[in-house]
């Protein structure tokens, strides 16, 4: 699904996503990876939400969000509560969504200027570069 109406300016955006594939600006995606305004971070190493530990939040928590958008592929599942706890206790908030609703949310959170960070499960094979 398309989903640049317009451009937007200043930072990093989702163009378009399909089941097992999103395009970052003009960058075609298959494996998990980290988005925030002014950061992608590829080839993050969590393909499902029982992997989600701590070295995979560290990752997340690094690039400063208010917000993570929790995509967990086709389908919402949520992770155990010990994650999102770990991740308030930081002072970040998460909402676990389905991967297509991250892309149309984290594009207009991130076009309001909020500092969110799509933190997107695929379990795609190699990255086409």
């Amino acid at each position: 699904m398309q989903l640049d109406q317009h451009l937007p300016q200043g930072h990093l955006y989702f163009r378009r996503y399909s089941h097992d594939t999103v395009t970052i600006v003009d960058r075609v995606l298959t494996r998990s990876f980290l988005l925030a305004p002014d950061r992608l971070v590829e080839d993050w190493p969590v393909q499902a939400v029982e992997q989600l530990d701590e070295a995979a939040l560290a990752a997340i928590a690094a690039l400063g969000p208010e917000l993570v958008l929790l995509g967990t592929g086709a389908r919402q599942v949520f992770p155990a509560p010990r994650v999102q706890a770990q991740l308030l206790q930081r002072g970040i908030g998460v909402e676990v969504m389905d991967n297509a609703a991250v892309c149309r949310t984290y594009n207009l959170l991130a076009e309001e200027g909020r500092r969110v960070v799509a933190a997107m499960m695929l379990a795609g094979a190699a990255d086409p570069r």
